[in-house]
């Protein structure tokens, strides 16, 4: 579709493939129509202007394979020229198939553009692989968290992804470092988190009543003289739940700058940990078309390993 500043274009009629299908279709008009007011795409749905198969639908309703969707003459504001993602190097596939795609993501990239980062995992996935005609995002990893991240490529793949994570059928394992010494073999950790901004306007995370129910399981891994690494698998995804979580325990993650110990960060880089020690480890969960049960695992990066065997050979050196 042409964008034309202040022009009406020409009704269109899209057919709904595998990629669209399962997609509300409210949600489906605000993603083609980029640059139409909220408002306006509802006021097209409430009088009838777009018709599904010939047929009024309402808001909530789900497209199917082979829908035809008529869709009315929208003005379109033009669009800010934004640079494409450069193409960068392929990104580690650990599965794919014509549902999933799910790749080890390594520290420092971003998974989406926004918040000072003009493109990230995503928008790169979607130059290198043309082809295809959807990839979105089914959860997120903080920028600085490396690991295993999911990207649907069916719009009911992605649905049913959603609806799972809800349910907390989705085992997704993380691996982290802590200063201290962790007693617990295995803790349950049930604290509410509230999201909320700073006078800096930066986004935080905070325990509190009034937040949303978050649950997150620690096992112990290992212990050293000062340091305890964990594994935690989370059964809500909590925006920074982890790092919340541990923080008020008194165990905030190494290396993390917005709610850990900052002097222990300082000298943590000069020995080597130059990054937050959050790594995705594992991810179990039924295929969400198929059915069929996937497992896969993403063994500790080159940076967070290293810093595991200093640790190692120091506890040695001491006795």
């Amino acid at each position: 579709m042409t964008m034309i500043e202040g022009k009406a274009i020409a009704v269109r009629h899209e057919r709904i493939d595998d990629a669209a299908a399962g997609q509300r279709i409210d949600n489906f008009l605000l993603r083609i129509a980029k640059g139409v007011p909220k408002s306006h795409v509802y006021r097209i749905l409430r009088s009838g202007e777009v018709r599904v198969n010939g047929r009024r639908v309402q808001q909530t309703y789900r497209l199917q394979v082979g829908d035809e969707v008529r869709i009315p003459p929208l003005r379109i504001a033009e669009p800010t020229h934004v640079a494409p993602a450069p193409v960068g190097k392929p990104l580690p596939v650990v599965f794919e198939d014509d549902a999933l795609l799910i790749i080890d993501k390594p520290s420092g990239k971003a998974v989406h553009g926004g918040s000072g980062v003009s493109y990230g995992v995503i928008e790169q996935l979607r130059v290198q692989r043309p082809e295809l005609r959807m990839l979105e995002l089914a959860h997120r990893l903080d920028r600085e968290t490396s690991g295993l991240l999911i990207v649907a490529k069916k719009r009911s793949a992605l649905t049913a992804l959603h609806d799972m994570m809800r349910d907390g059928t989705v085992e997704k394992r993380y691996l982290t470092l802590v200063p201290g010494r962790w007693s617990n073999p295995l803790q349950h950790v049930k604290a509410s988190l509230h999201k909320y901004l700073t006078a800096e306007g930066e986004r935080r995370v905070r325990v509190a009543d009034e937040g949303k129910a978050a649950h997150s399981i620690v096992r112990l891994v290992r212990r050293w003289r000062e340091f305890s690494l964990l594994e935690v698998e989370l059964k809500t995804g909590r925006t920074h739940q982890i790092r919340v979580h541990l923080t008020h325990l008194g165990f905030p993650l190494c290396g993390d700058d917005k709610y850990g110990d900052f002097a222990l960060n300082k000298r943590l880089e000069g020995e080597g940990l130059r990054r937050m020690f959050l790594h995705a480890a594992q991810l179990r969960l039924k295929h969400p078309l198929s059915g069929e049960v996937l497992a896969f695992e993403s063994p500790l990066p080159v940076d967070l390993q290293s810093f595991i065997e200093r640790l190692d050979a120091v506890e040695k050196k001491h006795g």
